[in-house]
């Protein structure tokens, strides 16, 4: 699979994505940032402290809740990545964004695709943000780093995906949301 900023603009540019229109969740939008570090494209992560609202204690994409004040999806995407990782949105080229996301927890994040020429030099914050990482995008792609279990939420059955990468366990829709944008890629854009 050729993944490049050139095909992942192609194929978001050429599919339907999946919108939910579900009032009683709550908007949220996450930034995957693609970028190239040592010869490998890599893609960004935080781990979330123990102090925030939401998801404390978990690895997730750069993001949260829209606000009021966010003109589209993709403002708020990188608003918030600039709020927690002090990444600047100049830096970053949208390439599209990926299908809608309902998770147990009564989000809809919605990933917005972005591509940034090198590795950002951030400054995450310490209300929000334990830690700052990137892993290879082949980690992903390779099926002997995935794990899949069956977790009850709310009643209903879920099957997570989850990758444990050093002490960083990938988990939950994050783990959800980046599986489902490179099977959808793969499947999509055809084998390179």
């Amino acid at each position: 699979m050729l993944l490049s900023p050139e095909t992942m603009h192609a194929f978001l540019q050429s599919r339907r994505r999946l919108e939910i229109h579900n009032t009683s969740l709550k908007r949220a939008a996450v930034l995957l940032l693609f970028f190239v570090q040592e010869g490998d494209l890599h893609i960004l992560f935080t781990k979330r402290t123990a102090t925030v609202e939401h998801h404390k204690g978990q690895v997730s994409f750069p993001g949260g809740s829209s606000d009021e004040g966010d003109e589209d999806i993709v403002a708020t995407a990188l608003r918030e990545a600039r709020e927690e990782v002090g990444l600047s949105p100049q830096l970053v080229s949208i390439l599209g964004i990926f299908d809608d996301f309902p998770t147990p927890s009564g989000f809809c994040i919605t990933p917005v695709i972005g591509y940034a020429k090198t590795a950002p030099v951030l400054t995450p914050s310490e209300e929000e943000v334990e830690d700052v990482f990137s892993v290879p995008v082949r980690f992903f792609l390779d099926p002997q780093n995935e794990r899949v279990e069956h977790r009850a939420v709310g009643g209903k059955l879920y099957e997570m995906y989850s990758y444990q990468h050093g002490t960083h366990r990938i988990w939950g829709a994050t783990a959800a949301m980046l599986k489902a944008f490179l099977r959808c890629f793969a499947s999509g854009a055809g084998e390179a």
